[in-house]
């Protein structure tokens, strides 16, 4: 069994902040990118967590993200924003773009904003969770690199295109939930690769298109979508919204970027906000406390609510520190000395 540390979560941020520091890293954008890692280890979502600073070490290795990346904002209409990443991090373009995404939904009922040219290595739970909290409804996509097969094909063409989704909810906190198109998230492949455990059918196929329980087999060859064609009409959708409807590029375009580096992808991101009351006025209180019936028509029935087990996570965290790898913490550690 993997030897585990326990670290409290203002250590997960100063250890994050350090490695990206020696990594080379802007002070300007260690901080958003270090909150995220940070998130993903307070809710319990390792893929999410410290891990990925492997992927930013591989990354800023290949010379495939802008170290000191300035994000540049557009303000292309009453309704609509882009933010240039400049070959950033995404979190620090939608650090720029957030407080004018948030203006214009209020100011508008419904906004949209586009990230460009922004290399994407995380969950889009922060991002819709952040607009939910200032009490708009958000929705999030990004592709990704052509890891995914579509339905009924066996060869790359999708990325893991994740959906986010985020609800305001009076005095508790917002619903939200954040799942890729493929079957599993490739950082979850990822972790079954390195501690030797097979993965479940369904999750991908070999390079002969053969199903497998091989992580590395499946890493090789191709994932899969969830649901069959339904999860590929999704994936497909995302490819279109935050790739060409946006003016970047697709997951396929991304891979081919990469040049064989395995960096993470690069590309761009689509996010709609809306104001409830942009339709509801003086009544969206009324309306906002009706919604909540469904939220309890879930839990009163047992049913499992999507970010219930985040925040409990979350709560755990914050009182007790989180749960590492050894080996991976030590891994990480090793672009200290």
């Amino acid at each position: 069994m993997d030897e585990t540390i326990t670290l409290s979560l203002d250590e997960v941020r100063d250890f994050a902040r350090r490695v990206l520091a020696r990594l080379g890293l802007s002070a300007r954008q260690i901080g958003p990118v270090a909150e995220t890692i940070v998130a993903g280890e307070r809710d319990e979502c390792g893929a999410h967590g410290i891990y990925r600073l492997l992927s930013c070490a591989q990354t800023i290795s290949a010379g495939k993200v802008a170290l000191d990346a300035a994000p540049m904002l557009h303000d292309t209409a009453p309704a609509l924003a882009r933010v240039d990443g400049n070959r950033g991090y995404a979190q620090l373009a939608f650090e720029v773009g957030r407080p004018v995404l948030i203006e214009k939904a209020r100011a508008c009922g419904i906004a949209a904003l586009g990230l460009n040219n922004c290399v994407h290595f995380a969950a889009l739970w922060p991002e819709v969770e952040a607009l939910a909290r200032a009490g708009l409804v958000a929705f999030a996509f990004t592709p990704s690199h052509a890891w995914v097969a579509p339905a009924g094909g066996a060869r790359p063409l999708f990325g893991t295109n994740p959906i986010a989704f985020a609800w305001p909810r009076p005095a508790v906190d917002p619903f939200v939930f954040d799942f890729a198109t493929s079957a599993v998230a490739r950082g979850e492949i990822e972790l079954h690769r390195r501690a030797g455990k097979p993965i479940p059918l369904g999750w991908g196929v070999d390079p002969e298109g053969q199903p497998t329980t091989d992580a590395a087999a499946a890493l090789a060859g191709a994932m899969l979508t969830f649901g069959g064609h339904k999860g590929s009409a999704l994936s497909a959708m995302v490819e279109l919204i935050a790739g060409p409807l946006i003016g970047d590029m697709t997951s396929a375009e991304s891979l081919a970027d990469d040049e064989g580096t395995r960096s993470s992808p690069r590309g761009g991101e689509l996010i709609i906000a809306i104001d409830p009351a942009g339709f509801l006025g003086a009544a969206t209180a009324e309306h906002l406390a009706r919604a909540e019936q469904i939220f309890d028509g879930i839990l009163g029935q047992g049913a499992r609510l999507p970010s219930r087990r985040r925040y409990e996570a979350r709560a755990r965290s914050l009182a007790n520190g989180v749960t590492v790898s050894r080996k991976l913490y030590d891994d990480i550690a090793t672009y200290l000395d």
